[in-house]
């Protein structure tokens, strides 16, 4: 594969609608006309995030969409030949469920439905079931949404699975229970970084990861979209400013020459943690 430009967006989007999907359209015209090949938005990009995590408030909640809908057709136009990943509510039957969407101009790609849960968000989303893998025009890839990256299975399935960049839509706040004064100090803030590198790290993939700015309820976001290499390096972030983290690289040939040595994935030994069979124990 020859270089793409991967771009991961940290910015503000709110519960109106009409203005969100504007916003997310004026970012995508902005990326295609700076050459960005895979674009990655936050989590719940097009109406909003809850506004509280342990008591959300149901009444308040994010309009729920429906993927063949006219909001994502209108993504779909806007996407020209750029891979472009956004986040939502899904509608489906009797359900909400907290979901990603990954399309170009020529249609849905792949989809994903958050799996993990924290706290409270069951009260406001149902949860998926399935991390799968699917082939874009920039590679094979996968998406997780939020606190689905905490679980490194999550990210390991899909690597298992094909994928070779993971994108990593989030609206991740600092913490609810202790927040620092200074959002860089947040122990939240630590952890979204370390995990952003531990999954690329340890699956030896590259991760394009989009967060939240600004405020929603009571969640304050901590933004810090980067672009993190095979090898665990952040190579862009926007830290925990609006904006737009990009490079250009080779995926291919960045992976190649990070499993060259030591190559994670064929070498694991699977047999000997198999987490449903339990521990062995010997005498």
């Amino acid at each position: 594969m020859s270089p793409i430009t991967l771009g991961a967006v940290a910015a503000n989007f709110g519960r109106d609608l009409d203005r969100s999907l504007a916003k997310v359209i004026g970012i995508m015209e902005a990326a295609r006309r700076d050459g960005v090949d895979l674009l990655v938005f936050p989590d719940a990009a097009l109406g909003g995030y809850i506004g509280d995590l342990v008591d959300p408030d149901t009444t308040e909640l994010p309009p729920a969409l429906d993927p063949h809908g006219p909001e994502i057709a209108a993504v779909i136009a806007a996407a020209g030949p750029m891979t472009v990943c956004v986040g939502y509510a899904e509608a489906a039957d009797a359900y909400r469920y907290n979901s990603a969407i990954c399309v170009t101009g020529d249609g849905i790609l792949g989809t994903h439905r958050k799996v993990h849960q924290p706290i409270g968000e069951s009260l406001a989303y149902a949860a998926g079931d399935a991390f799968r893998a699917f082939d874009t025009p920039v590679g094979r890839l996968g998406m997780l949404i939020d606190y689905d990256k905490t679980f490194p299975e999550s990210a390991r399935t899909l690597a298992l699975d094909g994928a070779v960049t993971i994108a990593a839509l989030s609206a991740w706040p600092a913490s609810v229970t202790d927040r620092a004064s200074r959002l860089p100090a947040d122990r939240q803030s630590r952890l979204f970084d370390l995990y952003d590198a531990a999954r690329a790290a340890e699956n030896q993939v590259v991760v394009v990861s989009a967060n939240h700015t600004g405020v929603m309820g009571s969640l304050r976001f901590l933004g810090q979209a980067k672009i993190v290499g095979p090898g665990g390096e952040v190579l862009a972030t926007t830290r925990s400013k609006g904006g737009l983290a990009s490079v250009a690289m080779d995926i291919d040939a960045e992976i190649a020459r990070a499993r060259r040595t030591l190559s994670h994935l064929t070498e694991r030994r699977s047999a000997t943690y198999d987490l449903e069979r339990g521990p062995t124990v010997t005498s």
